[in-house]
């Protein structure tokens, strides 16, 4: 794919501190093009190096240790130290940096009370006060800046740096002396543009050579031009409701069962998102290490959501209030319909509460002042990350609504302390188990992602992440 230069559009191009937590694919598309962790993330829940050539960790999952690459060098030409590397990990958990959508404080509470450490001019030790043997799902976020500061700017070790950010458009351009070799296009040019069928006309009129979310009604007008390719890839996104279990109806555990055996979930795949995601069978997608392919979803079964309903004092049915945003899932609206249809066949009778205001919503959840239940789409690719931020009983993070499970929160802390991956991935999978049978969670979808490509960006893949890759 070697191209003097090749135009991105997107929904939006806002760049933003590199170090706010933040789950919005749009900017950490572009901050992966000009900035770099200590490690990235590899297909089938591994790693491979990038900042750090190679990295070892204790029995104890405790103190990991980081060899830096060499050869790598900041844009302003001074070369990568393990002072920049501490500086940057001690950026991110400074209180004072925030999050998106409710996110703030997350990475501070992974790295709080961690030691980190320069051991000389390219090692890294950082020791964690109790096991973090997932602390590469953590790092894989972390941009490394140099001295971990901003007042230099946007400069990274990526393969392309910066040149000008403007609110439509950011430009970005191939970095000479980038470790990994000189990117095969010369020029990015990132440009936002939230209306999804004015980034599907540019792609047909060769204004752009690779769009994002390919909106699903315009599948098949991609599909059908000449030149150009639809390319898909499965999410980690979990489409679902997250039951209040702290108060109310679905505290009990038959009431949420019975809200998922009700639900007839294929059928609404096809009716919302016109076949274009896959089933739930927990609370991990087909990408997450854990992930349990045996795991059945939960079968459309009217008549067991009718006896467990009764089981639970409900003979007579019962009404539930679900609350939903506007949009982050855009088709929040059009879902509650479907779900609130299916569920009055079975007795329950759905009141939806529609917020149009996104992060207030997202705060709301986070304050844990929801109804009944409340559509959600939970996204990091991190297994432990869901895990402690949504399901331990013992942390209770900020999504956290009232889940419960001593064997659950065991084996979370067990995992930390597994080491070996391939050990850790089993304790997982009992865990993906446990928590389906307990239902905390309405279990929907993971909807997939789409790109449009046009004839100059031909053979472009998305990274296992589902960002825009370009080198």
């Amino acid at each position: 794919m070697a191209r003097s230069q090749l135009t991105v559009l997107q929904a939006h191009v806002a760049i933003g501190d590199p170090h706010v937590s933040s789950d919005d694919k749009n900017r950490l598309s572009i901050l992966s093009a000009i900035f770099e962790p200590l490690v990235r993330r590899a297909p089938r829940g591994m790693y491979s190096p990038c900042l750090a050539e190679n990295w070892s960790t204790s029995e104890d999952a405790r103190t990991w240790t980081f060899a830096l690459r060499q050869n790598a060098a900041f844009h302003h030409g001074e070369p990568l130290e393990a002072d920049d590397v501490v500086a940057s990990l001690c950026r991110v958990r400074d209180q004072a940096i925030g999050g998106e959508l409710g996110t703030q404080g997350v990475y501070q509470s992974y790295l709080e009370g961690s030691i980190i450490e320069a051991l000389d001019v390219a090692t890294v030790r950082l020791v964690t006060p109790v096991p973090m043997a997932d602390l590469l799902d953590l790092l894989v976020e972390l941009p490394i800046l140099p001295g971990g500061d901003l007042a230099q700017g946007l400069i990274g070790t990526g393969p392309y740096r910066l040149i000008d950010a403007g609110e439509a458009e950011v430009m970005t351009e191939a970095f000479d002396r980038y470790w990994g070799g000189k990117p095969v296009v010369q020029r990015l040019f990132w440009r936002g543009e939230p209306d999804p069928s004015e980034r599907v006309r540019a792609l047909l009129a060769a204004e752009a050579d690779l769009i994002s979310a390919v909106p699903l009604d315009l599948h098949r007008k991609v599909e059908d031009a000449s030149g150009v390719d639809l390319v898909s890839a499965a999410s980690s996104v979990c489409s679902t409701f997250m039951c209040n279990l702290n108060t109310g109806p679905c505290a009990d555990r038959r009431v949420r069962q019975a809200l998922n055996y009700a639900l007839d979930v294929p059928a609404i795949v096809e009716t919302v998102m016109v076949g274009s995601a896959e089933l739930l069978t927990g609370p991990f997608t087909q990408l997450h290490l854990g992930f349990d392919p045996d795991v059945p979803a939960y079968p459309f079964d009217p008549a067991l959501a009718h006896k467990l309903l009764a089981e639970a004092g409900y003979r007579d049915g019962i009404t539930l209030t679900f609350d939903i945003p506007s949009v982050l899932p855009d088709e929040a609206p059009r879902l509650a319909r479907q779900m609130a249809d299916q569920y009055g066949e079975v007795g329950i009778e759905l009141e939806v509460i529609e917020h149009t205001d996104r992060p207030a919503y997202a705060e709301m959840v986070r304050a844990k002042e929801m109804h009944d239940a409340c559509c959600f789409d939970s996204s990091p690719l991190s297994t432990y990350r869901l895990l402690r931020e949504k399901f331990h009983g013992g942390v209770r993070g900020p999504w956290w609504l009232g889940y419960r499970n001593a064997e659950v929160d065991a084996l979370i802390d067990k995992a930390q302390a597994t080491a070996l991956s391939a050990k850790r991935q089993r304790l997982y999978q009992r865990i993906h188990r446990l928590i389906r049978d307990d239902a905390p969670w309405v279990f929907l979808y993971s909807p997939k992602l789409y790109w449009g490509i046009g004839p100059r960006a031909h053979g472009w893949q998305p990274r296992v992440d589902g960002l825009i890759g370009v080198s």
